[in-house]
């Protein structure tokens, strides 16, 4: 039995999933793959399956039936991840802003460091992003500024979405309390893995803007980051969290 599993969430990816999937699955570090669709007009579920013929026992499909945010998609795969008996759980992107060859590097701060959760990030040795506008550079470095003053968390990249954890962490957090979708979905799970004690540790990546597809942004999901950030905190402060 494997011990990696890569949970790529998806929605109207039709143009990267094969070579993300492909990419990922030829590592020399031998990793899964779970898709969770949220039941892309695009038809990305059925390109999955015809890869699953290909990849038999290493590539997995969650079809979901409606469009219901990245948070929820990462819920339901972790939860069917650790169902499945796996000790490294992988949250990536689709469309490629994640180099799949960086997946090891997680793996090792994980596997041979002593992190809990390792962080694929932009931001703990400057800014190392590629192809972004400066305005989304600037909402992404400074929203993880405004993290670190709110929950005293030392976290260069709190809105990261390329992580590795341990399943410890994820047994530890109530999956069924996460509240959140967006960016702060991403806060969240550091901030509940900082207040349990887990160790976190941040690897530097370089982040590449996708080339394909179309960004899921909205402003609703910046509004819910930084509200969702105070709301976080204070239900620390009253012991709710």
């Amino acid at each position: 039995m494997n011990n990696c599993i890569v949970i790529i969430p998806t929605y109207n990816e039709i143009e990267n999933i094969e070579s993300i999937i492909r990419t990922t699955l030829s590592q020399h570090k031998h990793f899964h793959v779970l898709i969770v669709d949220d039941n892309s007009p695009d038809h990305t579920a059925d390109k999955v399956r015809l890869l699953q013929t290909e990849f038999e026992g290493r590539l997995f499909l969650e079809n979901r039936k409606q469009k219901s945010g990245l948070g929820t998609a990462y819920v339901h795969g972790f939860k069917w991840a650790l169902a499945h008996d796996y000790e490294f759980i992988f949250e990536m992107d689709a469309d490629f802003s994640h180099n799949p060859h960086d997946l090891e590097k997680l793996y090792n701060a994980c596997h041979f460091g002593d992190a809990d959760l390792a962080i694929g990030s932009r931001y703990v040795t400057g800014v190392n992003v590629v192809n972004w506008p400066l305005n989304r550079v600037l909402l992404s470095y400074f929203a993880s500024v405004y993290v670190r003053m709110i929950t005293g968390m030392v976290i260069h990249d709190a809105t990261a979405g390329f992580v590795c954890y341990k399943r410890a962490v994820l047994e530890k957090i109530n999956l069924d309390k996460i509240k959140f979708v967006g960016y702060a979905f991403q806060i969240e799970m550091k901030y509940r893995t900082f207040c349990n004690k887990f160790n976190i540790a941040e690897v530097p990546i370089i982040f590449t803007d996708r080339t394909k597809g179309q960004s899921k942004m909205s402003n609703s999901i910046i509004v819910e980051a930084v509200f969702g950030v105070i709301s976080l905190r204070l239900k620390k402060l009253v012991n709710r969290l």
